[in-house]
């Protein structure tokens, strides 16, 4: 038996960067022309995707915009050109609400398995477990699940029409619903590892990812994770044999099993045995750049290749224009001297809201602007959904909430040098949870330990914080419930939401300020 395992594709399709306008090594039909290719599926291969297609490029932006213009989804065309036989749905598949979920999965040839989401219009055809019979007679029995964590990040009104249960109990009643009806078990689950596959290090005390907990508590010949973009080629826990591939469609794993029941004669090198008694193996398979099924499957979608010619289009519109071009800021730099980037997404929140301070994240790539600005530009700089919250904040939640940021350093005491914290670099890249700061004056003395770092906290005029008033923060959705370590703004009150997404809002900024200036908004010093 062989399983092509795809996750975290992110709405890539075409092997293209959108942001640069230049060839990547990446996207579901590079996928499907490889796999063509190479005969890598036959009648005893299952393709199945683990979810968080339906966000991630501008391809998706724009088709989710012009939706009733198209009688294609692009995601669809791309999975159904690989031969998908099951999925399963991400977080980020919510963003956009149960419209979204239904057009894509109407479009899918694949069978949705998704056992802790309940479809409360039942329009979406989810099943919680399915059994496949592959031409060799193996039964494959699959079930799959999405990270509850789904209900804390994902606005209100997106799951009106869902209801989001905790995985593993659910997980653990398919799995014996399936027992006696298949021959080797595999669970999709959109999540990852909560412990370091190195040391074993605890990574976080949430329920986010727990396919560590999944492998040990119940007992899944496979399990196909995802979630985290970690390139994980196999892994081994309890009887159950894990993967993950990493994010944006430019690797893929490959599992084959054989059924060795208890004999060790048949079992394949460097593979493991499972509980089951299968030994596998598996492979990260890097998208290469030419494969001459490329164009026969480009061929064969006239009208997906018409969508991006005209989302091409729309992507050079210009907008608007900088005073001075910004140049990529490197990551080191924006947490020492601040971001110009950063200061145009705050600025952009703070005059929509009106709050006391804002609080903005950039992207894990270093981020630049042309001076010329085009939607390109824009939505390679901000290429999530987010919305905007308000949370009334009190000096001792700033103060939480900047103490976090200032994790972000690691201080050498003895040469005076300063790195990027390995716990924002390992075991994924989490550049997005350093949080930069406007309408206020806040400085930061890295020398001192973690967790006692914050040194000053001020209005830009120069008045000290109150601990006995309150204050307004505007930050995104995604912030606002406290993800990337942020507790202090999780739990504080909402008392104002705004539907209007960042891109959009930032497009309509440059386009009434341009030539847009270098915006100062902040005070802010790194002592080291």
């Amino acid at each position: 038996m062989r399983i092509i395992f795809t996750s975290d594709t992110h709405g890539h399709v075409f092997p293209i960067n959108y942001a640069t306008n230049s060839h990547e090594n990446s996207g579901l039909f590079g996928i499907a022309a490889q796999m063509k290719g190479e005969k890598e599926k036959d009648g005893n291969t299952l393709v199945i995707d683990g979810g968080d297609s339906l966000q991630g490029t501008p391809l998706l932006a724009y088709y989710l915009s012009h939706m009733d213009e198209y009688e294609l989804n692009p995601m669809a065309e791309g999975f159904n050109a690989m031969g998908l036989d099951c999925y399963t749905l991400g977080n980020h598949d919510f963003n956009f609400g149960y419209e979204a979920i239904r057009d894509f999965a109407k479009a899918m040839k694949a069978t949705l398995v998704c056992a802790n989401v309940t479809d409360k219009k039942g329009d979406l055809g989810i099943k919680k477990h399915i059994v496949k019979t592959l031409e060799d007679g193996t039964r494959v029995g699959i079930t799959g699940a999405v990270t509850s964590y789904v209900n804390v990040w994902e606005q209100k009104k997106n799951l009106v029409n869902f209801e989001i249960a905790d995985p593993v109990a659910v997980l653990k009643d398919e799995l014996a619903e399936l027992k006696g009806q298949c021959d080797i078990t595999v669970c999709i689950y959109h999540g990852g590892f909560e412990e370091d596959m190195t040391t074993g290090d605890k990574l976080s005390e949430s329920d986010e990812n727990q396919a560590c907990r999944i492998a040990r508590e119940l007992d899944f010949d496979i399990i196909l994770t995802g979630h985290q973009h970690l390139p994980i080629e196999g892994i081994f826990l309890d009887g159950t044999f894990g993967v993950q591939p990493p994010d944006k469609a430019m690797r893929y794993c490959v599992i084959d099993a054989d059924y060795v029941g208890d004999s060790d004669e048949k079992v394949l090198k460097g593979s493991t045995r499972t509980s089951g008694g299968w030994s596998v193996v598996s492979y990260l398979i890097p998208v290469e750049k030419e494969y001459a099924d490329f164009d026969k499957i480009q061929a064969e979608n006239p009208g997906l290749k018409e969508m991006n010619e005209k989302l091409q289009v729309w992507l050079d519109e210009p907008i608007g224009s900088l005073e001075e071009e910004i140049l990529p800021e490197k990551k080191l730099d924006v947490a020492l001297k601040g971001s110009r980037v950063a200061a145009i997404f705050n600025q952009v929140q703070l005059e929509l809201t009106g709050a006391d301070f804002s609080c903005t994240s950039l992207s894990n790539e270093p981020l630049g602007l042309h001076k010329d600005i085009t939607v390109r530009d824009v939505l390679g700089i901000y290429q999530f959904a987010n919305t905007e919250e308000v949370k009334e904040m009190t000096k001792a939640d700033l103060r939480a909430a900047l103490e976090r940021s200032a994790e972000y350093y690691d201080y050498d005491e003895t040469t005076g040098e300063v790195k990027i914290s390995e716990a924002f670099l390992q075991p994924k890249v989490e550049h997005y949870n350093y949080d930069i700061y406007a309408g206020l004056w806040y400085e930061f003395d890295i020398r001192r330990p973690v967790g006692d770092r914050v040194v000053v906290m001020r209005k830009l005029d120069g008045t000290e914080l109150s601990d006995d008033e309150t204050y307004t923060l505007v930050t995104s959705n995604y912030r606002a419930t406290g993800t990337g370590g942020y507790s202090s703004i999780g739990k504080a009150k909402t008392i104002r939401t705004y539907p209007d997404e960042m891109p959009d809002l930032v497009i309509d900024f440059v386009r009434r300020n341009s030539p847009v200036g270098n915006i100062c908004n902040n005070k802010f010093k790194c002592i080291y």
